[in-house]
C-alpha cells in the first residue's frame, strides 16, 4: 500500500509514518516547514518528504491519503482530495486498522505524563522480554527512537502507545484514543486542558469515557484513586476490572527523592523497591501505574521495579542538557501549570536549597488563549527566579506574574531574554527550561553564553 500523509512532521504523524514503513508499505508525506529531527528520522527510514500542501501532490497517486489533526479545511491538498473523491483517513483510523488490529493495546492517557508513562511501561515490558511495539510522544532514552512496530519478537502481540485526548482530524473530532480500542488502559490523571478545542472539564471526561466504553471485560482500568474527575468517569458506566493506585488502603508507591528509591505497597504491605534515576511524586505515580499495567500481562511487580532501575527517562523530560560555568541546563516539556508546578517541585527536592531559575515559554494552544494565566504564579512558586518569553501572546503575561513580584522577568524577544538569565545566572544555579516547543534553542544559545561567560 502507499499512504501519503499530510502532516507528516508531527510527533504522531511521524510516529505513523515510520511504523508504516516498518510494516512493509511505501510512505511518502509533506508538511510546511520540513523540519528536525523528525525529517531526519524520516528520510534515515526511506520516507520520501515533500515541502508544503500544494495540490499538485495529487499526481504521486496513493492508495489512500492520511490525514494529520493539524490539517484544516482550506488547505490546498485536502480540498483537492476532498474535491476529486480520492480515498482519505486519519491517522489514528489508520493506525488502528493497520498496526492495532488484533494486538494487546495497552494505553496510557491523561492530561499529563502520558510520554514518561508509556515509555516506561514500553521498557518493563522490553526489559522482560515481552518485545513490544509502541508509539510515544516522545523519545525514551532506553530506546532512541519515538515508534517501533515490534522488537526482536516479530510476533510479539504487545503494542504500548500515548493515547491522547486531543481531536483526530478535521473530519472526526472525536479524541485520538477512541480509536486505540486498548485491553490495558492507564487513566494517570484528567484536568482541564486544551481550551482551543474543549469547552470544559465536562467535555473532556465525556471522551474519556468514550474511551472506557471501548475496553473490554476481560480488559483491565488502571485509574488514579485521587482524581475526582475520573471517578466521575468511571460513575458513568464501567464494564471492566478497575485497578486503582495512590489509595491508602491499595496499591500506593514511597519515595526518597535524595536517595534514588521506589517501595510499592499494596494494602501496607511492602512488594519490593528499587533505586532509579527519575524523581518527584509525579514519576513516582507515573512508575505505579506502569508497574500495574506491565502485571496485568504478566510481569510482576518486582520485576517491573528492577526493570525501573535501569530506566533512563524520556528526552525534554528534566533533560539536563549541558553545565556551563557550574550552571546546569535542564530541558522540559511542562506547558500546563500543574505540570509546570510538579516538574519544579522534583527538581527542588533533587537539589534542595540551590537556585532554580525557570525560564517559560507559554505556546501550547491553552496557554495563548490565557486560560491558565492565574495559575501560574502558584505554579512557580518552588523557583528562585522566573524568566518568561511573552512573544506571540493573547495576553499581558507581565501583569499575570505580577504577584511574583521582583523575581520575574517578562520579556517579548529572546536575546534578551537569554541576556537576563545569563546576567542573572551563577555557579551552583540550576536552569530549567519548560516549553512544549524548540523555544528558538534557547538551551544551546544558553550553553553558548554561559560559557564564554566562564571563559571570559
Amino acid at each position: 500500500m502507499h499512504i501519503h500523509i499530510l502532516g507528516i512532521c508531527g510527533t504522531f504523524m511521524g510516529g505513523v509514518a515510520q511504523l508504516a514503513r516498518a510494516a512493509g508499505h511505501r510512505v511518502t508525506g509533506c508538511d510546511s516547514g520540513v523540519y528536525p529531527p523528525m525529517s531526519d528520522q524520516l528520510t534515515a527510514a526511506g520516507i520520501d518528504l515533500v515541502e508544503g500542501f500544494d495540490a499538485a501532490q495529487l499526481a504521486l497517486a496513493p492508495d489512500v491519503f492520511v490525514v494529520g489533526n493539524a490539517v484544516s479545511r482550506g488547505n490546498p491538498l485536502l480540498e483537492a482530495i476532498l474535491e476529486q473523491g480520492l480515498p482519505y483517513v486519519s491517522g489514528p483510523q489508520w493506525l488502528a486498522d493497520n498496526v492495532l488490529q488484533g494486538r494487546w493495546v495497552l494505553a496510557v492517557a491523561g492530561t499529563h505524563g502520558k510520554t514518561t508513562t508509556s515509555a516506561m511501561l514500553a521498557w518493563i515490558l522490553e526489559d522482560a522480554g515481552l518485545s513490544p511495539g509502541f508509539l510515544v510522544g516522545g523519545v525514551p532514552i532506553n530506546f532512541g527512537m519515538s515508534a517501533r512496530l515490534a522488537g526482536w519478537a516479530q510476533d510479539s502481540p504487545f503494542f504500548v502507545i500515548e493515547a491522547d485526548e486531543y481531536d483526530t482530524a478535521f473530519c472526526d473530532k472525536r479524541s485520538k484514543f477512541v480509536h486505540y480500542r486498548p485491553r490495558t488502559l492507564i487513566l494517570n490523571n484528567l484536568e482541564f486542558d486544551h481550551a482551543d478545542i474543549f469547552q470544559n472539564l465536562a467535555a473532556i471526561e465525556t471522551q474519556f469515557h468514550h474511551l472506557v466504553r471501548t475496553v473490554p471485560r476481560n480488559g483491565l482500568l488502571v485509574s488514579n484513586a485521587r482524581e475526582a474527575s475520573l471517578e466521575r468517569v468511571l460513575a458513568r458506566g464501567c464494564w471492566t476490572p478497575v485497578e486503582r493506585f495512590n489509595a491508602d488502603d491499595g496499591w500506593r508507591i514511597e519515595g526518597d527523592d535524595a536517595a534514588g528509591t521506589l517501595a510499592v505497597y499494596r494494602a501496607g504491605e511492602p512488594l519490593g523497591s528499587a533505586r532509579w534515576a527519575l524523581g518527584g511524586a509525579h514519576n513516582r505515580a507515573n512508575a505505579l501505574a506502569a508497574l500495574l499495567a506491565a502485571r496485568h500481562v504478566g510481569v510482576p511487580v518486582e520485576q517491573g521495579l528492577a526493570a525501573l532501575s535501569r530506566f533512563a527517562s524520556v528526552k525534554r523530560r528534566m533533560e539536563l542538557r549541558g553545565v556551563a560555568a557550574g550552571v546546569s541546563v535542564y530541558d522540559d516539556f511542562a506547558h500546563h501549570p500543574t505540570a509546570i508546578a510538579t516538574t519544579l517541585d522534583g527538581l527542588r527536592r533533587r537539589v534542595g536549597t540551590a537556585r532554580i531559575l525557570a525560564v517559560l515559554e507559554p505556546r501550547s494552544n491553552t496557554m495563548k488563549l490565557g486560560v491558565m494565566k492565574e495559575q501560574l504564579p502558584a505554579s512557580l512558586r518552588d523557583a528562585d527566579l522566573v524568566f518568561c518569553s511573552a512573544a506571540n501572546l493573547g495576553w499581558d503575561a507581565a501583569q499575570a506574574l505580577a504577584p511574583l513580584g521582583e523575581k520575574a522577568v517578562v520579556l517579548d524577544a529572546l536575546e534578551p531574554l537569554l541576556e537576563r538569565i545569563v546576567a542573572a545566572s551563577r555557579p551552583g544555579d540550576h536552569v530549567l527550561v519548560m516549553s512544549n516547543g524548540g523555544f528558538g534553542g534557547i538551551h544551546g544559545k544558553l550553553l553558548a553564553a554561559l560559557a564564554q561567560r566562564g571563559a571570559g
